[in-house]
């Protein structure tokens, strides 16, 4: 796939904002999310306007298609929109008309729509790690598990910045199932069992909201030019600066360390308090990317996009 030019961007993005408000809830929450991934992106790509645009309706789908030229830029507009869909969750019937009506304007083959479709409602509905008799019981955390709870985080941290580096849509898609997990198991390590709804309130509470951390991620790659990748081009996107723009290592940290915090101290901490512990774990996380960078590096090359699926059940 060729480069993606600035008109190109702008159009894949607005298609991914609407599949945003394609769940027809349009609420406040979802809104300010938005704006906060705009304001992050900056001026590059004019999320911002983006942003207004859609909200005010000052754009279509029809407008946005038309500047999307190439096949293969179709399948990825028409991929990223699916992920859009599945961040929070399994897609609702107003969001699966919105993906039919979607792949039809882009004039994609049912086997193309089916097998996007595939991919991202498998990482939506795959379960978190099993409990039972193999799993042991859950009891309270010794503090010999401290170390090893900060080398998990860490080794999630690594996989999900070199996720992040990867072009393939399914590769972004991953990282967000990746993070739920290790919130799960930090609680269990701590004696708690959370389901992904417990998860999804913590998160949000921490201000990453999924689909906002979805789209930020999809900005990032696009400004990076990272979709513009053919293959076999992967050890010069790694060299050619688009680790820059990497926020998936220090925000996935991030998680972790306020996890292992939040589940220690009982589940009490207070939402004041949980978002300053993420402010300072999320900025110790940006200082330690830079030092496993690296590693975030040779992870990205050794990662078979073939066997992402397998990735994400093994973590």
């Amino acid at each position: 796939m060729e480069p993606i030019d600035t008109q190109e961007q702008q159009a894949v993005m607005t298609i991914a904002l609407l599949a945003a408000f394609a769940d027809g809830r349009n609420e406040d929450q979802e809104r300010a999310e938005l704006r906060r991934v705009g304001e992050a992106l900056g001026s590059s790509l004019n999320m911002a306007a983006l942003v207004q645009d859609v909200l005010l309706k000052r754009t279509s789908l029809a407008t946005a298609i038309e500047a999307v030229k190439s096949p293969e830029l179709r399948r990825l507009a028409y991929e990223l929109a699916v992920g859009v869909c599945d961040a929070d969750g399994l897609r609702n019937e107003s969001e699966t008309r919105f993906l039919a009506d979607l792949g039809q304007r882009l004039g994609l083959d049912q086997p193309t729509i089916v097998g996007a479709a595939a991919d991202a409602d498998e990482l939506a509905t795959m379960p978190l790690p099993a409990v039972g008799p193999e799993a042991g019981p859950v009891v309270a955390a010794v503090p010999a598990a401290a170390a090893e709870l900060d080398k998990a985080i860490l080794q999630a941290s690594i996989l999900n910045g070199a996720l992040e580096l990867l072009p393939q849509s399914i590769a972004t898609m991953a990282i967000i199932p990746l993070q739920m997990k290790l919130d799960y198991k930090i609680g269990r390590a701590h004696g708690y069992e959370a389901d992904k709804s417990q998860i999804k309130d913590l998160l949000a509470t921490l201000g990453v909201g999924l689909t906002g951390q979805y789209l930020e991620q999809v900005g990032r790659k696009l400004l990076g030019g990272l979709f513009g990748k053919v293959a076999g081009g992967l050890a010069g996107s790694l060299a050619s600066g688009a680790t820059g723009a990497m926020f998936s290592f220090a925000t996935t940290y991030a998680i972790g360390q306020v996890a292992r915090r939040y589940y220690a101290g009982g589940r009490v901490m207070s939402a004041e308090l949980i978002q300053r512990t993420f402010s300072e774990m999320l900025a110790q996380g940006k200082t330690l990317q830079a030092e496993y960078l690296p590693q975030i590096q040779q992870r990205a090359r050794t990662l078979d996009m073939a066997k992402i699926m397998q990735t994400v059940r093994s973590n």
